[in-house]
């Protein structure tokens, strides 16, 4: 509000030639000079957007003057000056100066590359594209992980369709493989995380099979051979007088309760033919194997009371199988010694018992494939045989029971064990 009357007022003067008018340059300000600096001739060094006019010669701001420390190589944001230039620059060296021709694009010798902006959004389709690589890839693992456990399924059910183990085995023996003394897997029986030994034979003598629990190898005739069988090993005999093995002491004490074991397979259920018997130079205190009863073949535990081996002074235990040749059967003979009972065990299942007034007790080595009889070895096997084991204890019907093949009996530790797998 005023009170009528006009301010004085003060004109301004008309520019000068030259000038652009009030507050704007009509050209650009004088060469060296920037906005905001009065024009003139720039001090040396020149100026650019920022900085005060006159820059220290050389060097940055923070960085070390040339000639400072004499020797001193230029810094990794210094460009050392050309020989027989002047000892300055400019205090930026990719910024135009004004007055001055613009620099070529690009890091110049010694500088580093151009700095790319980053923008301040993400980049939605990278992450886009990343999270979809991640499923794809547990997709991948997952159809890779089905496929696994399909194929090892499919593996194991070709492996029981064409008959893998040892059953397939049972019904055919061939009869001219190569022996080896190579060790075989942990006993099926076995849980210990510990390695076996399951070597079949004494170490640097293939002919004798090593006694797995103590210390009776057994010695090989020249007719008789350890083979190996899928996963395991048996002892193979000719029916002849050279087919056999023997130990060189005695292994059953028959004045004790025991028992005696086998997995036989018989090539032929014709004649008498024994597996495991021990005795003395004049005959056999028991015998296990094959004979005939009343005319047709039977498994047979056979014993004798008297001194002479007479037939009246014997006494035999008997039983069946459904197959009595060409598969393996798993035979065990026991002696109780309070009771004086004498039993056989075919595939784990008692066939009969009988009393005696005792066994013989014979000084003998323990005998695979032949028994003695009469001052003479009588009887041989012809087939093979595995899983012979020796007790001086009188095993139960369900300790006999767990005797499957390649397996002792967990709570009783054998006197004897021969081919065990």
């Amino acid at each position: 509000m005023t009170d009528g009357t006009n301010p004085p007022s003060n004109p301004q003067p008309e520019p000068a030639p030259g000038n652009g008018g009030y507050g704007f340059p009509p050209v650009p300000p004088a060469p060296a000079a920037g906005y905001g600096y009065p024009p003139g001739a720039p001090a040396p060094g020149g100026g650019g957007f920022g900085p005060p006019p006159a820059v220290p010669p050389a060097g940055g701001y923070g960085y070390p003057q040339p000639g400072a420390n004499p020797g001193a190589q230029p810094g990794p944001y210094q460009q050392a000056p050309a020989p027989g230039a002047p000892q300055q620059q400019e205090w930026a060296q990719g910024l135009p100066n004004m007055g001055a021709p613009t620099p070529p694009l690009g890091p110049g010798p010694g500088l580093p590359g151009p700095f790319v902006p980053q923008s301040d959004q993400p980049d939605w389709e990278a992450m886009a594209d990343r999270s979809a690589a991640e499923k794809r890839k547990k997709r991948l693992w997952m159809i890779g992980g089905a496929v696994t456990v399909l194929a090892l399924l499919a593996g194991g059910g070709t492996f029981l369709l064409l008959g893998g183990g040892d059953k397939g085995k049972d019904d055919k023996a061939d009869d001219n493989p190569s022996p080896t003394v190579s060790a075989s897997p942990s006993p099926s029986g076995s849980k210990s995380k510990t390695p076996v030994d399951n070597t079949p034979t004494v170490k640097d003598d293939p002919t004798s099979i090593r006694d797995r629990s103590g210390k009776a190898p057994l010695k090989m005739g020249p007719d008789a051979g350890v083979f190996p069988i899928d996963k395991r090993f048996e002892i193979r005999t000719k029916g002849n007088e050279n087919s056999y093995a023997e130990s060189e002491k005695r292994v059953v004490d028959t004045a004790k309760s025991f028992t005696v074991s086998a997995r036989v397979w018989a090539r032929s259920a014709k004649g008498r033919q024994t597996a495991v018997s021990q005795g003395n130079e004049k005959t056999s205190s028991f015998e296990l194997g094959l004979d005939q009863v009343n005319g047709k073949p039977a498994w047979v535990f056979r014993v004798q009371t008297g001194d002479q081996g007479a037939d009246a002074t014997t006494v035999v235990v008997a039983g069946d199988s459904p197959k009595m040749e060409k598969t393996f059967v798993e035979l065990t003979g026991t002696y109780d010694a309070e009771r004086k009972l004498v039993a056989l065990y075919v595939n784990g299942k008692k066939t009969g018992e009988s009393p005696v007034p005792g066994v013989f007790q014979a000084p003998g080595p323990l005998e695979l494939a032949r028994a003695r009889h009469e001052d003479k070895w009588t009887s041989p096997w012809n087939g093979a045989m595995d899983s012979i084991q020796t007790y001086d204890a009188l095993l139960s019907p369900a300790q006999i029971d767990t005797l499957k093949a390649g397996r002792v009996d967990a709570s009783t530790k054998p006197t004897g064990s021969w081919l065990l797998y």
